[in-house]
């Protein structure tokens, strides 16, 4: 198989893997999320969603539901975009279908656009080890295997290097990572994991399945002690402010997360929603904001990754 020349992806997570590859002279066309790295934001966009995503987070899944309802994505694909730039190799992801345009219909775009020998690669995460996993797809799909053990052993020595220290935790502290607010929905796939091996317990979400919906009355009485709210898609100002609304919840100010001072908002946007490099470090910030005292050093982002709620 030839070695892609010309690479789109459509996802921010594969968009952070091509370039921690060393191929971002070969990404020609993103999608409209991606943001990360800072160098690549020049290039041509093609994907637009159908909703307003700066909306609050009810709106947003009101009409994410609706669109869902009548059998219609929450994205469209600029195939006039896709036909100008001719790529090789097209990365999109088979996971979540209000994460980015299905892959039916970007195989169905790239076929009729591109004709039957372009490259779809789909990632379908939905753990930390299929996380690597598609580290190493992607360093298959485009030449780049040895990159990408290098990365991974890179990502793995950091990743050992904290569990070594949490494993020795004798009584993690109870943690809820709160995905989205209204509903209220907790974080599953592989944030579980990532509670464990930061030191917490993850006592209402299984690692692998996705992200549940929770009434308020379950987490209430779970009395998580750290609370982190990462809602997929939003930065620290989205999320600051739909605070309010969690305040009024009944019996919110009992929680001991936050008569402890306990509760943090963390850049979903960047952290924790993108299965790339990057997840390793959300995991290092999720260690310091549950054991600040082992691991302050990863607390250097206050006011751009995290910020207490106080």
């Amino acid at each position: 198989m030839a070695v892609p020349q010309r690479i789109v992806s459509l996802l921010p997570s594969s968009t952070e893997i091509v370039c921690a590859l060393g191929l971002e002279d070969a990404l020609v066309g993103i999608s409209h999320e991606c943001d990360y790295p800072a160098s690549i934001t020049d290039r041509p966009r093609l994907t637009v969603p159908k909703i307003n995503p700066h909306g609050d987070s009810r709106t947003i899944d009101q009409e994410v539901r609706a669109l869902v309802r009548d059998g219609l994505s929450v994205y469209r694909i600029d195939t006039d975009q896709l036909r100008a730039l001719q790529p090789d190799l097209i990365v999109t992801q088979d996971q979540c279908e209000v994460c980015a345009v299905p892959y039916s219909e970007v195989l169905a775009a790239a076929h009729e656009v591109l004709g039957p020998d372009v490259q779809v690669l789909s990632l379908q995460p939905t753990l930390l080890q299929d996380i690597w996993e598609d580290i190493r797809r992607v360093g298959a799909a485009t030449g780049r295997t040895q990159q990408a053990d290098r990365l991974l052993a890179a990502l793995f020595e950091r990743v050992n290097a904290l569990v070594a220290e949490t494993i020795r935790i004798p009584q993690p502290p109870r943690v809820a990572i709160i995905e989205w607010i209204a509903p209220l929905i907790l974080a599953g796939n592989w944030v579980p994991e990532m509670v464990q091996l930061a030191g917490g317990s993850d006592g209402l979400c299984k690692a692998g399945q996705h992200s549940p919906p929770m009434a308020w009355e379950t987490l209430r009485d779970y009395a998580p002690e750290v609370v982190a709210l990462i809602p997929c898609g939003y930065k620290l100002e989205q999320t600051l402010a739909e605070v309010p609304a969690l305040q009024r919840w009944p019996g919110w100010n009992e929680l001991p997360a936050v008569r402890q001072g306990r509760v943090y908002i963390v850049d979903g946007n960047a952290y924790f929603n993108r299965p790339g490099p990057r997840i390793v470090d959300s995991l290092e910030i999720l260690a310091g904001l549950i054991h600040p005292d082992l691991f302050g050093e990863f607390l250097t982002k206050k006011g751009q990754a995290y910020l207490p709620l106080t």
